[in-house]
């Protein structure tokens, strides 16, 4: 299968005769094995199979594969959230003493991870502007950096991520690129066909749609040649020892990072989705295509209106054809990005945008984005509200910025809402 509408439908689970044709939920802990042996072997990775939750689970893993056919990758797997994803992503190859180089433009969740929480595990992260040249973000990496990380659709300043400058610099430092591609879904942009390494996701927005289920989701391409690096990749490169001596690279070949992280971190940490959440997410991928297309639809019709409308400053999508961004649009998202876009208030004051957020009726004021349901934030209000705007500045967020989300409404109730707001600021 070779659309990605069919993959949505179709990848992943695939019934036999007989078998249910809706994907089954394995709501079990544990799985049953007739032999002692049988069940050392999958202890032993020298055979597949399930045998507790907290590593795998068949719902997970049909959910996951479908997800890395929609990426066009080698490998997947779920996670619990799209924090955890991001964390397992870049903790499969880094450890203590080790450095990263990241987008400073990235959610704030994973800024703080990156910058602060693995920091106190012994990982440095330095951040750059990713609309530098290459040759200044050259000047970031060190001998011991690991991976080059960066978001397709940056949140919340939806910037645009250069994927193919980002894949050249991070491969002429012999590291994979990891790219948070969880605005554009598989369905508008694919950076494994741009040259990125890795993908991650937070499943808990388009991905799932509903607003119903957290989640997350890392798919490798198979594409880096671990062992060409063998001496930057030691816990891909070397042998295992809790795992009797294997050495991933060598024994699983294109799915070595995924069955790493599987076997080591999962193990350790648990981050395992719930079966039932899998099956949730499973019924949003179902329909991801035919929503992204309305996203898209009413994040333009939306972002054409403030663009045009006198009391607001500045309007950031990059659908829009003066926007910043738009040349790399058009380049990576053809068909479109999403339905998030950033815009500002003219006054530019906190309490303009609160009252202008306050007086909408049809638009939630919610800490989520991208599902069915169109809502707003304004991060200085919400949450960045402890930073002053010299702060929010150095991190790249305006303090008149506010979020919007295009949900699946009718787009002219929606315009109506905004209207009515904007006649009482």
């Amino acid at each position: 299968m070779s659309g990605i509408g069919t993959k949505c439908i179709q990848a992943g689970w695939s019934p036999k005769n007989g078998e249910p044709r809706s994907l089954p939920i394995y709501e079990s802990t544990t799985f049953k094995y007739e032999t002692s042996d049988e069940m050392g072997q999958l202890f032993d990775l020298k055979k597949e199979g399930y045998f507790y939750t907290r590593l795998q689970n068949p719902t997970n893993d049909y959910v996951a594969q479908k997800i890395c056919a929609l990426e066009g990758g080698a490998a997947a797997m779920l996670t619990s959230s799209g924090q955890a994803a991001n964390f397992f992503a870049v903790f499969n190859i880094c450890e203590a003493g080790d450095h990263i180089v990241a987008s400073s433009s990235i959610y704030g969740g994973t800024y703080n991870l990156f910058g602060t929480t693995m920091k106190k595990m012994g990982i440095d992260c330095t951040f750059i502007d990713q609309s530098m040249s290459e040759e200044e973000i050259d000047k970031a990496f060190r001998p011991n950096t690991k991976v080059l990380f960066g978001e397709m659709i940056t949140n919340p300043t939806v910037n645009i991520l250069d994927v193919e400058k980002f894949a050249r610099i991070a491969h002429k430092h012999g590291v994979p690129l990891i790219v948070d591609n969880t605005f554009a879904t598989p369905v508008n942009c694919r950076p494994i066909e741009w040259g990125a390494d890795i993908i991650t996701h937070s499943t808990t927005k388009y991905m799932d749609g509903h607003a119903s289920t957290v989640g997350g989701a890392i798919v490798d391409s198979g594409n880096f040649d671990w062992m060409a690096h063998r001496d930057k990749f030691p816990g891909l490169t070397t042998p295992d020892e809790s795992y009797h001596g294997i050495v991933y690279a060598e024994k699983f070949g294109k799915a070595a990072y995924i069955t790493k992280a599987t076997s080591q971190l999962m193990r350790d940490f648990g981050a395992i989705p719930s079966p039932m959440n899998s099956f949730i997410l499973n019924l949003g991928l179902d329909s991801l295509q035919v929503r992204m297309q309305k996203h898209c639809a009413n994040g333009l019709a939306l972002a054409k209106y403030l663009h045009d409308n006198d009391k607001v400053a500045w309007v950031h999508y990059a659908d829009l054809p003066d926007d910043e961004c738009h040349e790399l649009q058009q380049k990576y998202c053809p068909d479109g990005t999403c339905g998030v876009m950033a815009f500002g208030l003219k006054g530019g004051s906190r309490e303009t945008a609160v009252k202008f957020m306050d007086s909408l009726k049809l638009i939630s004021i919610e800490t989520h984005v991208a599902d069915s349901k169109t809502c707003l934030l304004h991060p200085a209000s919400h949450t960045h509200r402890q930073m002053s705007d010299e702060q929010l500045r150095a991190a790249g967020i305006a303090p008149d910025l506010i979020r919007l989300s295009a949900g699946l409404e009718d787009a002219d109730d929606l315009i109506a809402d905004l209207e009515q707001a904007f006649a009482k600021i």
